[in-house]
């Protein structure tokens, strides 16, 4: 999993913009300002008193910042040649000293140099894409030029650019483009991506060094430039129009980095995080755009529209193998409203050997709680009562069992976790926290009574998170339900924002014009709270706890484990919180004291395992679905790919056929799809089994 960028933001608000240019700048050299100095010496003071992650500014600090640095600028090592990298050697140990005083020399030196092989390169590929393509070479391109070694010379570096550039061609060629229309694409793709470079500004380049500092410490820190400070705060408000998405620059790609509850692309259920946004469109006719090089605010200009308005996105998967097609999703933009993301609860009939079962099947896309209105008291809407009233009615209606859907849900509200538990235990511990200066606590549930006893699931996939760990660990450190799907996130660790406005104003004796967040507020599990205020120093996201279950595991890395694992086509290596190269390690704390129902023990899941393993060799679709994520793995695993016309043809055509299966794996919400939602079918069974044995 990737990081790099400039700015988050969420699509919303209201535009009549149809296409988005970025403004000329020109070439000339970036320098750093006084309030980037201020601005770093005071960071860094900060993250190294508060960060959970106690570092010291030393040499190996400076090396991994400074190769952080290097791959955010040039990570697939097409524009820098290693002498000129070698040249550059000289500041490797010497950021340390820099970021204590306020340096920027080395990050504007190599930044600035940067650009000059960049308007370089965009006039070679301008006299390249002048010239007619070549369908039909023998060459081949390699599929990651991460680990490519750094080319000894231009000249080796043209090779390399004609042979990408070949391959993108070929893309869209395969795509039905005639070849004009393939050059015109290619023309104006690289033309926006040389106004993109030609128009950073020097504070573009800080927020490349700070977040190249900040990602040392760990993914989840970031340092946020007044603009997309600015925008995260809109993203914050629900009154917002759009798509419903936040977006991230990671190389020349605009990437789906979280999906809003509520909003139309999440209601579609045909996006995923990690989405690349490859081009965009107007309306049901609207020509394609192709966005591939934009920057997000650019982008957003196109995404973004009134209300009622359609538009058609092209996504592919990060993890998709090379020469896949992007799949077109069609979208009506709507106000984002998150009451549509609440707790959703439906009773099914299933029919299960020889007997007739009714389950109750509850949906949660997120840990909400009215923060304002719990304050004042009295009734308020959350997650917790949400699914008390859905228990409630299935009571009535006499379920025979309950299945809790998680999949997707990144968490939310640390308190809703707490008290949806205590709806399936007596009381007792749920989670232990502990702070960056080492003290820890633990949060339970002291709410003795019970809203639904009866055989319980917790359906999760890889991408459920943080307060979903927390629900789904405490469940199955209490042996109350049985936990079903893929391992989990592995997000173990909480966020805080500070308005840097306040904080810089707080140290110079001045009256601060909002509270800065440094742990206050309503704890969130994934995101504390901070000031929304408008900024003129930006903002800092930094970690500050770490999550730990009631044996003492950490959820971070190892998330929570199913125990029954169902078919998927991620590794944790490439999918999850491990998939960050500085992700916090694991740990452990001391278990506290908490009494095991005994409800899911190993004898109980031995059973359920066995009978799952046997439809797993019948059933159909679970046959189907596991020999299309051996296709699909085999072909992402691919290290080299043709720029033959041909042979690139066949690929593609076997790589589109485990698009089918691949979606099956999605969490559908329409309920015309249900039927096509292979885990949720699945875990329903599996459900079955265990009210059948707790029957027997």
């Amino acid at each position: 999993m990737k990081r790099a960028g400039i700015l988050i933001i969420i699509l919303g608000l209201v535009s009549s913009l149809s296409r988005a240019q970025a403004p000329h700048y020109g070439y000339e050299a970036l320098a750093p300002d006084s309030v980037q100095y201020e601005i770093q010496t005071r960071v860094t003071q900060f993250l190294s008193d508060y960060h959970f992650n106690k570092f010291d500014l030393d040499d190996s600090l400076s090396s991994h910042v400074w190769d952080n640095y290097l791959n955010n600028i040039d990570g697939g090592k097409l524009y820098f040649t290693k002498p000129e990298i070698d040249s550059f050697e000289k500041y490797r140990f010497t950021l340390d000293e820099a970021m204590k005083n306020g340096n920027l020399e080395a990050a504007f030196a190599v930044f600035n140099k940067y650009r000059t092989k960049y308007k370089a390169r965009a006039e070679y590929i301008e006299q390249f894409l002048d010239k007619p393509i070549d369908y039909n070479t023998n060459l081949v391109i390699e599929a990651d030029r991460e680990k490519a070694p750094w080319a000894g010379s231009d000249a080796e570096l043209d090779k390399e650019w004609d042979k990408i550039l070949i391959n993108q061609a070929l893309s869209l060629k395969l795509s039905g483009k005639t070849d004009s229309a393939v050059v015109a694409t290619l023309k104006n793709r690289y033309s926006v991506m040389e106004k993109r470079t030609s128009a950073y500004k020097s504070e573009n380049v800080f927020h490349f060094f700070m977040n190249s500092f900040t990602e040392y410490l760990d993914p989840h820190t970031s340092y946020m430039i007044p603009a997309a400070a600015d925008q995260f705060n809109i993203s914050m408000s629900q009154s917002i129009e759009g798509i419903g998405a936040s977006l991230l620059n990671e190389g020349d790609y605009v990437v789906i980095k979280s999906i809003v509850p509520g909003g139309p692309l999440f209601k579609s259920g045909e996006g995923n995080v990690d989405d690349y946004i490859v081009a965009v469109a107007q309306g049901d006719d609207g020509e394609f755009q192709d966005i591939i090089g934009w920057l997000t605010d650019d982008a957003i200009k196109l995404i973004r529209g009134k209300k009622g308005s359609v538009v058609r996105l092209k996504l592919l998967a990060s993890s998709a193998p090379m020469g896949s097609t992007p799949r077109t999703v069609r979208l009506v933009r709507d106000k984002i409203n998150l009451e549509e993301a609440v707790a959703k609860g439906s009773v099914v009939d299933m029919k299960h050997g020889n007997r007739n079962y009714k389950l109750g099947i509850i949906d949660i896309p997120m840990f909400y709680r009215d923060f304002e209105y719990a304050n004042r008291g009295g009734e308020f809407q959350s997650t917790t009562a949400d699914v008390k009233k859905i228990l409630e009615d299935f009571n009535r209606q006499k379920v025979d069992g309950v299945l809790v859907d998680l999949r997707n849900n990144g968490g939310g509200s640390l308190i809703e976790a707490i008290d949806l538990t205590g709806l399936f235990i007596k009381s007792g511990p749920v989670v232990q926290r502990k702070s960056s200066i080492g003290q820890g606590s633990v949060e339970s549930d002291e709410d003795k009574s019970i809203s639904f006893d009866g055989p319980l699931v917790i359906l999760q996939n890889r991408f459920s998170a943080s307060a979903s760990e927390i629900f789904a660990g405490a469940i199955q450190d209490y042996q109350r339900g049985l936990i079903v799907g893929e391992n989990s996130f592995g997000k173990g660790t909480v966020q805080q924002l500070v308005n840097l406005d306040s904080y810089f104003a707080r140290l110079n004796g001045r009256r601060p014009t909002a509270v800065a967040g440094v742990g206050n507020g309503n704890s969130v599990a994934g995101l504390g709270n901070g000031s929304s205020a408008m900024s003129g120093y930006g903002q800092l996201k930094f970690t500050s706890e770490k999550f730990y279950r009631i044996t003492g595991n950490s959820t971070q890395i190892k998330g929570v484990a199913p125990d029954i694992t169902l078919p998927s086509p991620f590794d944790a290596d490439e999918m999850g919180e491990k998939a960050y190269s500085r992700a916090l390690p694991y740990d452990q704390v001391r278990p506290t004291s908490y009494q095991k129902l005994g409800l899911i023990n190993p004898e109980v899941v031995q059973k359920l395992n066995e009978k799952y393993q046997k439809r797993l060799a019948t059933d159909e679709d679970l046959k189907e679905l596991v020999a299309d994520i051996e296709d699909y793995r085999k072909n992402r695993d691919v290290k080299e790919f043709s720029l033959n016309y041909e042979v690139r043809k066949k690929e593609m055509e076997e790589a589109d056929k485990n698009r089918k299966s691949i979606k099956k794996l999605n969490k559908s919400i329409k309920e015309e799809d249900k039927e096509n939602d292979v885990y949720l079918l699945e875990g329903e069974k599996i459900l079955g089994d265990l009210v059948a044995l707790r029957k027997s």
